[in-house]
């Protein structure tokens, strides 16, 4: 029998941590979670989990007392373009999401655990990248000299030195993966943290055939989504990696603008609606997954299409509206 496996998942009650605390126990590790809260969407399958923040050095020290095999920063302050792009919640993105940052790097060092796994985010890329909706530069060399269109980017960039320099200097094993917006069942799909996709499949399941829905700017827009599964499946073979570490992006190279997305939606529904564009926060013109180099390092590339993807979630997103009427 092969020994067992210890992992520690950070913000394990999240969309992306709950999921992957699924996988890690699907393939045997003994899996602790700690967050805020639990997960929203049903019980956490982790074998321990506790309710704490990791902006507390304490807790960070408590979750941590053991050297773990593998463990998983995921948690952070987040949300869609409508609590990020706002500007009105600056501070304490940038602030909250350092501060567990700079614990679980100094901590995880000092109780020697073995591995650890950062999720950054692709919006650390550059913002004069991604002016042309039609070619956005989002290659892992392309992210210097910064600047990120957010706060959220700039402590995303900042977080990368941070693991980073605990690597070089201590020799902290770390990983790191560009994220790019992530999306599936059991996430975040009202009240204004949610993403794109999850925000207009609701807006979809919430309107009458022959109705509207609103969406922000122009709609052209484009951007790449990745299904949660595909996404874990890239981490784990980077975290799996001895011989690279990342950065790297992990996404998907299948662009489409917003209102297309809204249109796959509304075919998914069986809906004819008509769109109706608004003001509203939008962050950068173009985004996309370039997938070169973590096909070259770890031969990895997504298989699903984004439509099948958005099939399951907007399944999931309208049981929850019917659920709740």
């Amino acid at each position: 029998m092969p020994e067992q496996k210890f992992a520690l998942v950070c913000g394990g009650g999240g969309f992306i941590g709950s999921h992957l605390v699924k996988k890690l126990k699907s393939e045997g590790f003994w899996v602790r979670a700690v967050d805020l809260k639990k997960p929203e969407f049903g019980l956490s399958a982790a074998d321990d989990f506790v309710v704490g923040d990791l902006r507390d050095p304490q807790v960070c020290q408590k979750v941590l007392d053991r050297p773990f095999d593998e463990v998983y920063q995921l948690a952070a302050d987040m949300g869609g373009a409508g609590y990020v792009f706002t500007g009105d919640h600056d501070a304490d993105i940038i602030h909250n999401s350092a501060q567990i940052n700079l614990n679980m790097a100094y901590f995880g060092q000092k109780s020697g655990i073995k591995k650890i796994f950062y999720s950054s985010s692709a919006c650390m890329y550059p913002a004069f990248n991604q002016t042309d909706p039609e070619n956005p530069k989002c290659s892992e060399d392309s992210a210097y000299p910064a600047e990120p269109d957010s706060e959220y980017g700039w402590e995303k960039l900042f977080s990368e030195h941070v693991y980073l320099s605990f690597r070089k200097n201590y020799g902290l094993d770390a990983h790191i993966a560009r994220f790019h917006n992530i999306f599936g069942p059991e996430g975040t799909w009202r009240g204004g943290r949610e993403k794109a996709p999850a925000a207009i499949c609701r807006k979809v399941a919430e309107a009458k055939d022959g109705g509207e829905i609103e969406i922000w700017g122009d709609g052209k827009q484009t951007r790449s989504f990745l299904y949660v599964d595909e996404c874990l499946e890239g981490v784990r073979r980077l975290m799996d990696s001895t011989t690279f570490f990342g950065p790297v992006n992990i996404g998907s190279e299948e662009m489409v603008t917003i209102n297309q997305l809204a249109e796959m939606a509304m075919e998914i529904a069986g809906k004819k609606l008509t769109i109706k564009h608004i003001d509203g926060p939008l962050g950068v013109r173009g985004r996309n997954s370039d997938n070169k180099l973590i096909k070259e390092k770890l031969g990895w590339g997504p298989t699903q299409k984004l439509h099948d993807g958005l099939v399951k979630t907007y399944q999931w997103i309208n049981a929850q509206l019917q659920a709740t009427k």
